[in-house]
């Protein structure tokens, strides 16, 4: 399927994606109001299912984020995934697929404010791309860019305009010759990577950095954290780390709607143990690759079924 005859929610009704058009003068475009989120949909060829995971849970994020652009949602997070449910059946997907539910200051004038401008809201879904290209793991950079303080922009909400700091970090990471960045926080600690959190076992204990080092919370990073507890009994620290720790880790890895979990075999040229993925961060693979197919019971709460009852959506 062409992308221009995807099927989109835009305007308060599914549309084709080449008819859903903004104006240049879109506030959102010109000065980055608006949120966003993103969600993952994993295929069961076995079951013909897909099934997206922490639904609900993304639009509760959602929900977060728009109140801090005093944002309103034009629908209650029932709806909203009732929604996109319907949107993934229409597009009649039979991969993994990718959704982005995205809010935006509508307005095409010129001046910048939050306030008494309209507001507009879509959801876009896609066939999923990986997001990282690297079997022998992510070569890593610390960042000269920090990581955006909360005192100056929202940095546990996802809103467009501040990820200017994401995409300046991974661009300087590229062109130095890396996979990936890592941005420290303002006072020199441990964030995160340009768009997913990172985790370090070290003797068998997983640290992360708390929320107070201006990381995103992410829905991935806190069901690992779940599944790292729960499944494998794995100690877990939530703290300020400090840049040295990462050299001296037996395990870095990512987590992330699209990073999903994504091993580091290196950190500023220095290996990461063997350089290659570690036990722990297997395991953690392998546990939630399990979830997201939908084979684990314990576990079928986190996925929403899109094809289930909805025979119109199947292939």
């Amino acid at each position: 399927m062409e992308l221009s005859d995807a099927i989109v929610y835009a305007g308060g009704d599914f549309v084709r994606y080449g008819d859903a058009k903004v104006g240049l003068l879109t506030h959102g475009l010109n000065y980055g109001t608006g949120c966003f989120e993103g969600i993952r949909g994993y295929w069961n060829a076995a079951d013909g299912e897909l099934n997206l995971f922490q639904l609900r849970e993304h639009f509760e994020r959602l929900q977060a984020s728009t109140k801090t652009l005093l944002m309103s949602l034009p629908h209650s997070v029932d709806e909203l995934a009732e929604l996109t449910i319907e949107l993934c059946a229409r597009n009649r997907f039979v991969g993994d697929v990718y959704i982005r539910p995205l809010v935006y200051k509508a307005a095409e004038d010129v001046g910048v404010r939050l306030t008494g401008v309209p507001d507009a809201f879509a959801i876009i879904a896609v066939p999923f791309l990986p997001y990282y290209h690297a079997p022998t793991g992510l070569r890593c950079g610390v960042s000269s860019w920090r990581r955006i303080d909360d005192t100056m922009a929202p940095a546990r909400a996802k809103i467009t305009g501040t990820y200017i700091n994401s995409a300046l970090a991974k661009s300087e990471a590229q062109l130095n010759g890396f996979d990936e960045a890592i941005l420290l926080s303002h006072d020199g600690h441990v964030a995160e990577g340009s768009a997913a959190n990172l985790f370090l076992v070290r003797s068998g204990t997983l640290y992360t950095p708390d929320p107070t080092q201006n990381v995103l919370e992410g829905i991935t990073r806190r069901s690992v954290l779940t599944l790292a507890r729960v499944e494998l009994g794995v100690p877990i620290l939530e703290r300020a780390l400090d840049r040295s720790e990462l050299y001296g880790a037996d395990e870095i890895f990512f987590t992330g709607t699209a990073a999903g979990i994504s091993y580091v075999s290196s950190v500023d040229h220095r290996r990461v143990a063997d350089g290659t993925m570690g036990p722990v961060t297997r395991k953690l693979s392998e546990t939630f690759a399990r979830v997201t197919s939908g084979r684990e019971p314990a576990y079928r709460s986190w996925l929403t079924p899109v094809y289930a009852n909805r025979r119109v959506g199947a292939a």
